[in-house]
């Protein structure tokens, strides 16, 4: 691993890293309040010593927020200050919430509740409903709304595909948590500047069934436990007070993501107190979509004129280059939030410039960041903190496919929970069972140490020393085991001595906190569900006008957030940054895209007004493949001789409908082939060749390298490891089997 990586393990005690990257996964407890204090900078030691009054804490990304409020809450505990039952830290998400928890019972003040807005919400509902309402429970909590807005928008006649689904059901919760009724819906939409999916008319509609939906089968989702928690707490005084009476102070992350719901709900639990610390970072606000607002962060000072307000700008995070970069981004915006911007100080060593790579079409993006990512992980850069970032989730298949190519794990963010994975139930299970059996068990017969009990236990659920070959379900189920052996052994190099029931209780914790060790896979993930993480290397790709900004962001305020949005990526990196986009969607397509404006002025050769020219890249470096595919001309159906412009067409090089001249029998060949390297190499089929490219090989009968290299969906990679087969099948003789020396 090279010296900056390893820097980044060490600047956790400074900055506080994601436990993701916690290597001293189990410090010692301080001892005494002020020891609490050490390792804190001035401005985090200014933080966690402010215990009085209302506190707004103003981090920029990277700057170690989440260490200095729990140190806070740590210190004000220790030193007798805070009570610890008496305090409640929220924040937004399930895995904030398990981390901050762990941390707090790393500094010794575990009994603190840490939470979600919703979890606290509805603890509270589920508590005191019997006594606001009658009966013993509320109402069932809703699991899926999607499917119940289907049913309503059915009921209006409405037919609604799986995205306008998706966008209505988001449309439905916007209005809720900014306390929209349905009937003023639409003058809402227009008030905003949104653009909702549908007539907003429509929308209301649905929204109207579905409530009554709701009503009639007696069941609420997760936003009506926060408007019922509020009507409690409005209307019972009673209620209020018992609240207020368990807690008394109050700290919210995050505090530029609060919705209208959740600061009436907070003002409730507060009363006429003030007793309230906020951490928050106006230039991190990327979720106006879902009705977060910066403005009660960016009043905050207004609201509380006698506030203590610190900023946090040591950065120690990311590398000078890439602070330099984020920097520069903000630099650029305009707007309120662009008013309080902050001025991140790295504190790292140096590190690479970022780098910026042009591309001559998405595939030949998708395989030069994934040969990039590869030769990171041959110079020592684990898979694990190497991320792909993009816009919209469906950016992911072509970067997902490019990896199986090379053979590169990834994980999708977002995906299943760790915990609630089979193989990691069946583990868990296994691993009880061995702790039950003790020494009786001959699996551990010879296993003498925590780790090699461990890895005993999992050789029999499919875990082995070396990884399989390629990707898919089989690699899956081993990077899954082989975080739980990883785990073990740090879990004994911490705690010698750690028997295996002492790590079964170590991982019943962790799953109670969602708090999952680290599979060792690139992460793929949506710009949005990056927030809150980082990695090593980050990779931003698909950075073009219409995609960011997003071609919907219309109003000024729209376009900065998709600036911020930009920035958030940036700032996921420690070391390694790169940044790249294409000229065209798929090869030979016309060379129209152009890169995103918010990079002019801080890539090499673009200015600080102009948006670039194509071709006009300057000191960019150029993806291998783009010069040769932009010169090539539109992709022209070979029956009818219409311009091409889907995907698949293009691979099959004539349109859908017109007539195809396929070897049905060697399509047949193609694919029994195909089946055969996917299981010798542990991948789905489709990773090898998808069926556009089988039947488009079909058609074409190859009889050369070059003759084979030009159907889309082979490309160099592929060329060099299934070339000779695919090329022996076509000719009517057998393959040789799998090329290693390509691989």
């Amino acid at each position: 691993m090279d010296n900056a990586a390893q820097t980044s393990r060490a600047t956790w005690q400074h900055g506080g890293v994601t436990s993701a990257t916690h290597s001293t996964l189990f410090p010692p407890v301080p001892d005494t309040a002020d020891a609490v204090l050490d390792g804190l900078d001035p401005e985090q030691r200014e933080v966690a010593t402010a215990l009085h009054g209302p506190v707004c804490v103003l981090a920029g990304a990277g700057t170690g927020k989440t260490r200095a409020i729990t140190h806070r809450i740590a210190y004000g505990v220790r030193s007798g200050i805070l009570p610890p039952a008496g305090v409640m830290a929220v924040t937004f998400t399930n895995r904030a919430a398990a981390e901050m928890r762990g941390r707090l019972r790393e500094l010794g003040v575990g009994s603190v509740h840490a939470r979600t807005f919703h979890a606290a919400a509805l603890s509270q509902l589920q508590h005191f409903w019997p006594m606001a309402v009658g009966g013993q429970h509320p109402p069932r909590l809703l699991d899926r709304k999607v499917q119940l807005v289907a049913e309503a928008a059915a009921r209006g006649g409405l037919r609604l595909d799986r995205n306008e689904l998706r966008d209505v059901t988001g449309e439905i919760e916007w209005a809720k948590v900014t306390q929209t009724v349905p009937a003023d819906y639409p003058a809402a939409v227009a008030k905003s500047h949104r653009e909702p999916p549908r007539d907003p008319a429509e929308i209301a509609q649905i929204y109207r069934t579905y409530e009554q939906l709701k009503q009639d089968r007696v069941v609420i989702d997760f936003e009506d436990v926060l408007l019922l928690m509020v009507g409690v707490l409005q209307y019972r005084e009673d209620i209020a007070q018992r609240v207020r009476s368990q807690y008394q102070h109050f700290v919210v992350d995050e505090y530029q993501d609060v919705s209208p719901l959740q600061q009436r709900l907070l003002d409730l639990w507060l009363g006429d107190r003030d007793t309230l610390c906020v951490v928050g970072d106006a230039s991190q606000t990327i979720y106006s979509f879902t009705g977060a607002t910066p403005d009660h962060l960016l009043d905050f000072r207004t609201r509380h004129p006698s506030a203590t307000v610190v900023k946090l700008v040591r950065d120690y995070r990311s590398t000078p280059q890439v602070v330099h970069l984020a920097n520069g981004l903000l630099n650029q915006a305009s707007g309120r939030a662009a008013e309080h911007r902050l001025e991140l100080i790295s504190q790292r060593p140096t590190g690479p410039e970022p780098v910026y790579t042009e591309y001559g079409d998405e595939p030949a993006e998708a395989e030069g960041v994934a040969r990039r990512i590869r030769d990171l992980i041959r110079s020592g850069v684990p898979a694990g903190e190497i991320a792909v970032l993009y816009r919209i989730n469906a950016q992911s298949e072509i970067y997902e496919q490019a990896l199986a190519d090379l053979d590169v794990p990834y994980q999708m963010r977002g995906a299943e929970r760790f915990f609630e994975r089979p193989e990691v139930r069946e583990a868990k299970t296994a691993l009880s069972g061995a702790r039950l059996a003790g020494r009786n068990d001959a699996l551990l017969d010879d296993a003498e140490d925590l780790p090699s009990q461990v890895r005993a236990v999992l050789g029999t659920k499919g875990w082995t020393a070396a990884p399989p070959k390629g990707s898919g379900a089989v690699r899956d189920r081993w990077e899954s085991l082989a975080a739980i052996v990883r785990l073990a052994e740090d879990y004994a190099k911490a705690k010698p001595g750690a028997t295996l029931s002492d790590l079964v209780a170590e991982l019943q914790a962790r799953a109670d906190a969602q708090h999952a060790p680290t599979v060792q896979g690139v992460t793929l993930a949506s710009l949005h569900a990056a927030k809150g993480l980082e990695w090593d290397a980050v990779f931003l790709v698909g950075l073009t006008e219409g995609m960011l900004p997003i071609t919907y962001a219309k109003t000024d305020e729209q376009i900065e957030e998709e600036r911020r949005l930009l920035y958030v990526g940036v700032t996921r990196a420690r070391v390694h940054l790169g940044l790249s986009w294409s000229l065209s969607r798929s090869p030979g397509g016309r060379a129209h895209r152009r890169p995103s404006h918010f990079l002019n002025g801080l890539r090499p050769g673009s200015g600080s007004r102009a948006r670039a020219a194509v071709g006009g890249t300057g000191g960019i470096e150029r993806g291998p493949a783009a010069a040769k595919r932009v010169r090539r001309g539109p992709v022209l159906c070979r029956v009818c001789g219409k311009t091409l412009t889907e995907a698949g067409e293009m691979k099959l090089m004539r349109c859908e409908d017109c007539p195809s001249d396929m070897d049905e029998a060697l399509y047949e060949r193609l694919r029994d082939w195909r089946a055969e390297q996917a299981r010798e190499l542990g991948m789905p089929p489709y990773v090898v060749f998808t069926d556009k490219t089988l039947m488009a090989i079909a058609e074409a009968v190859p009889a050369s390298g070059p003759e084979l290299a030009v159907i889309s969906g082979v490309g160099a990679r592929k060329l060099n490891r299934f070339g000779t087969d695919v090329l022996a099948i076509c000719a009517g003789e057998e393959p040789g089997g799998v090329d290693e020396a390509g691989s």
